[in-house]
């Protein structure tokens, strides 16, 4: 990638005076950078970890693809009264252990095989932290900044309509994801429960607190990675304090990461998102970098800093590298420039499966923390919004960050475990993890008739 102009941030900034805007005028370019099949990916770094795993190739096969998928083409009133259609999908890709679980991203380059990747990939993340959820993943091909928020609001409840024979806390949750957010989610949950004629939270998480929402779920993903990234740090013998933290992509995922890290007296140095990069060596005051982006809508031009390009932050010589932006940004045309030593990917599919081999070669030292791992804190939070919807009884921000941070370190515990009794990457042990407890699940239930 040559410049910032491709790069999005995975969520909005913190603190705005209108998230919703701002989380769309970040994310429109896309959710992966030009690189492999998303699809791909996916499949290549679950049969990575087959070796590892004594499956049988049926159940090899069932697990490599998706349970359904539903494709749906669907009108929609424009406020000047034309009528447009829009392509929507719905994908679960694995429905043993229960309601499938995944969000709902509107974007223009939404297609089946993202959707199929995207299912994959939450089908893991929720096994890691051993969460009763399959995983599931639904988009429009839309750009939702030509949309009015009424147009915005019909086509939510258009698409939830048509695929309501696949929706409910029992089959299928819906979550935010690219260019979705709470309000979003309140039009799912009310369009479900005007159906149903009665009230139905559980059909998605990430709602707004007054219909359900629970506390703590702004943020989790970032404080996820931050637990996680603690725990590594111990076990290789890294110190946080003063460490040097390069984070692209300052949304949602990439600002509370750098919060919370700061306040473990990491060293934030450089950040990235669509408005430009920035560098200080002697370390950004965080807060003050939130106020700057939430009202300028990029971190750029915050005072004392050196512009910097997704390159130089890229090779930046730090000790952690923090992706939260697109997928596909560590490829086989820049690995061999990464100087960090420890990379954390904050979404799917950010380092590629050829990049991983060639930083396995020649940078052997650096320790690259997957996805499915490192950001399943947004999985394990939506988890918690539903058993407490279903239950109607509510938990405190103390209480989800604890039970957030138990569950993480165990997952964290479980992978480095597996990764040295095997003598393998983190990666292939959190999908040996995976894909373990998925089989066995299978298997335990049986294969009817």
């Amino acid at each position: 990638m040559n410049g910032l102009a491709q790069t999005s941030s995975r969520d909005s900034h913190p603190n705005s005076a209108d998230n919703a805007t701002l989380a769309l005028a970040h994310q429109v370019v896309g959710a992966f950078a030009v690189g492999p099949n998303p699809y791909d990916v996916a499949v290549e770094q679950f049969e990575s970890a087959l070796p590892y795993v004594k499956l049988k190739r049926g159940l090899i096969d069932y697990l490599r693809r998706s349970n359904r998928a539903l494709l749906i083409s669907f009108p929609v009133i424009m406020d000047d009264g034309r009528v447009e259609v829009f392509e929507g999908y719905r994908v679960h890709h694995y429905t043993t252990l229960g309601a499938t679980h995944g969000g709902l991203r509107y974007h223009p380059g939404v297609n089946l095989d993202e959707m199929r990747a995207l299912a994959m990939w939450n089908t893991w993340k929720a096994a890691v932290v051993n969460i009763p959820f399959g995983g599931a993943a639904g988009g429009v091909t839309v750009n939702p900044l030509s949309l009015s928020r009424r147009e915005l609001e019909r086509l939510t409840r258009r698409y939830v309509t048509e695929i309501s024979p696949l929706l409910g806390p029992e089959v299928d949750v819906l979550g935010p994801d690219l260019n979705t957010d709470e309000q979003i989610m309140a039009w799912v949950m009310d369009t479900v429960s005007m159906a149903q004629g009665h009230s139905v939270n559980a059909v998605a998480t990430g709602k707004p607190e007054p219909l359900g929402g629970t506390a703590g779920r702004i943020g989790s993903i970032g404080l996820g990675i931050a637990f996680v990234v603690a725990e590594l740090f111990k076990r290789l013998e890294y110190s946080l304090q003063g460490a040097r933290v390069a984070i692209q992509g300052f949304g949602r995922v990439g600002s509370h990461v750098a919060l919370h890290l700061a306040e473990q007296g990491a060293r934030l140095v450089a950040v990235s998102d669509l408005g430009g990069g920035i560098y200080r060596p002697d370390g950004l005051p965080v807060e003050e970098l939130i106020g700057h982006a939430a009202r300028t809508r990029t971190v750029a031009g915050f005072p004392h800093t050196e512009p910097i390009t997704d390159e130089d932050l890229l090779s930046m010589p730090v000790d952690l590298l923090v992706l939260a932006a697109l997928g596909n940004q560590i490829r086989a045309d820049n690995a061999h420039r990464v100087q960090a030593r420890v990379i954390v990917e904050g979404g799917p599919g950010v380092v590629t499966p050829r990049a991983d081999r060639i930083l396995a070669d020649v940078r052997p030292d650096c320790v690259v923390l997957p996805d499915i791992l490192a950001a399943a804190g947004g999985m394990v939070v939506s988890y918690f919004e539903w058993v407490q919807d279903l239950q109607s009884f509510f938990w405190t921000e103390r209480e989800v960050e604890a039970r957030l941070r138990e569950i993480m370190v165990n997952a964290f515990d479980r992978v480095w475990a597996l990764a040295e009794e095997k003598a393998i990457s983190l990666r292939t042990a959190a999908y040996v993890l995976a894909i373990s407890r998925v089989a066995e699940a299978t298997m335990v239930r049986g294969i009817w008739p």
